[in-house]
């Protein structure tokens, strides 16, 4: 087999590539460990930065966004039942999307199948060569049979767990990692959301998040700590929780329900440089994993893609500066997203070391938040996502 790139992962950095790479008449190949029914099940984000939607609806695949998306112009802070509004379009003039990447990848996939985009599940035993060479050639199995992919690069979207990152030599990657002592115990369900926008609330017992996935599916996060388990969170504590930490103005609102998803998510902040050896370039979490307070995940592999999307097809017109310089310009908005992250996740949760001055520490910045213009504008243009150029 042969093409132009090789995508390692069908998850949305890896098809957004892809469809972005169809628009610019470049060929590429996309290889897939797992089935399609895992990937299109897989339970993830939720938050569209403005960039990213842009993005999807340069590749003509919105329409089911826009027709079933959330369009939020703000969200609220919540300081142990004190909320805020932070008017996200009165303070930078742009907006966020509320859909799931759940349906991202579904729509996607979709689309890939209609414009014949090569898509292979399944494939195994996935193992890159000559990656610094300007032949590299991908080694699969797909359907019992053992095959060979050469290409021009290789993009590795492969996720935190994939080959491509631990294709580069020890020598020549460095990692930046932060391990938090807590986790987000998720919970889906299907009632209707408890407000029309997110509410981010820290309270003295820990962190909590009311968001959705439509008018009539919730999503909610309460901080456990890491040695919990799901087993031991039934449906009834978990609602206690949840509302105890959203406080009595919003607790009222809150419908309960059984729960059709739960689990406990880690949260870790993790960069790998450089995002680029030979001609393999990394991309998405295959490169950097960011906490999810900031909403910044999905975001972010969007823009990793953009960015090399944008280089590779200037590459077959001829100018390579794109590819050259596409890992020093993907991390400078990489390092600007893991400090937002970093913050917004300091500020939001307690951590084992927070003392009574540490938490009042907490109180009085978010006190200095609701009363600051300046302020809520930072947070606001963080949050809704800086500029791609």
């Amino acid at each position: 087999m042969r093409t132009q790139v090789a995508i390692i992962g069908a998850g949305p950095a890896g098809l957004l590539l892809a469809h972005l790479l169809y628009k610019s008449g470049v060929e590429c190949v996309i290889l897939e460990r797992r089935d399609r029914a895992y990937v299109e099940s897989r339970i993830r984000a939720g938050i569209l930065e403005q960039v990213t939607v842009d993005l999807l609806r340069q590749v003509g695949v919105d329409d089911r966004m826009d027709r079933e998306g959330l369009p939020h112009e703000g969200f609220a802070l919540s300081t142990d039942g004190d909320n805020t509004r932070i008017d996200m379009k009165a303070l930078t003039g742009k907006s966020v999307m509320v859909y799931g990447q759940t349906e991202v990848t579904r729509d996607l996939i979709d689309a890939a199948i209609r414009r014949d985009i090569p898509l292979l599940f399944e494939a195994e035993n996935v193992a890159l060569h000559d990656i610094a060479s300007a032949r590299p050639r991908v080694t699969f199995r797909h359907q019992g049979m053992d095959k060979a992919l050469e290409c021009d690069f290789i993009a590795g979207c492969d996720g935190f767990h994939g080959v491509a990152r631990a294709s580069i030599p020890a020598d020549v990657l460095r990692t930046f990692e932060r391990v938090y002592p807590f986790g987000w115990l998720g919970v889906l369900a299907d009632v209707p959301p408890c407000d029309h926008e997110l509410i981010y609330a820290s309270h003295e017992r820990g962190f909590a998040l009311a968001s959705m996935r439509s008018p009539s599916r919730s999503r909610y996060y309460v901080q456990v700590a890491n040695t919990e388990r799901v087993e031991d969170w039934s449906d009834d504590r978990f609602w206690d929780e949840l509302c105890l930490r959203l406080g009595g103005e919003v607790a009222p609102r809150v419908t309960r329900g059984p729960s059709i998803e739960k689990s406990i998510a880690p949260l870790r902040s993790f960069v790998a440089e450089p995002m680029r050896h030979g001609n393999l370039f990394l991309a998405g979490d295959a490169a950097h994993i960011v906490p999810p307070t900031g909403a910044k995940g999905l975001n972010l592999a969007a823009t990793d893609v953009a960015y090399l999307a944008e280089g590779l097809a200037d590459h077959y017109r001829g100018n390579s500066a794109g590819i050259v310089a596409y890992s020093a310009r993907a991390l400078a908005r990489v390092w600007k997203a893991e400090r937002f992250s970093w913050w917004f996740t300091s500020l939001m949760h307690r951590f084992p070391e927070t003392d009574a001055f540490g938490r009042r520490m907490q109180i009085a910045e978010l006190g200095y938040l609701r009363g600051s213009h300046a302020a809520q504008q930072s947070l606001a243009e963080n949050y809704v996502g800086l500029p791609l150029h």
